[in-house]
């Protein structure tokens, strides 16, 4: 494989810092009476602010949910370079592409079992 793994160490390491920063720009440490200010949570005047309050928490957490899991592939991808073990599906030991690398840096299956694993072919 001519893959160039400093190339690809800085690009996981530049992913894994904007996901750092995106976890920690929607991590919410206040109750939602305190971010939302003055709103009566609760009162008939502002049920809908409450309630697009509410619906923007949860949205952050999703969002928060999946850097997360983002954030351990990527990290899991720089540990597989330290090991010498990356690039190679974990399923069947083949070399992934370079182009599925490029396009998926931490990606751990190549192409075939990423789609078998998904259950297309």
């Amino acid at each position: 494989m001519t893959l160039d793994l400093g190339t690809m160490r800085g690009a996981l390491e530049h992913e894994r810092d904007r996901l750092r920063a995106a976890i920690e720009s929607v991590n919410h440490t206040g109750s939602l009476e305190e971010e939302t200010g003055d709103l009566a949570i609760g009162s008939d005047d502002h049920i809908a602010d409450s309630a697009t309050e509410t619906f923007m928490r949860e949205l952050d957490e999703g969002l928060e949910e999946n850097a997360e899991h983002l954030l351990d592939e990527v990290e899991a991808a720089l540990r597989r370079i330290d090991e010498d073990t990356y690039g190679t599906c974990e399923v069947c030991g083949r070399p992934i592409s370079e182009a599925r690398l490029e396009a998926v840096p931490w990606a751990r299956l190549c192409i075939d079992d990423k789609r078998a694993q998904e259950g297309r072919r």
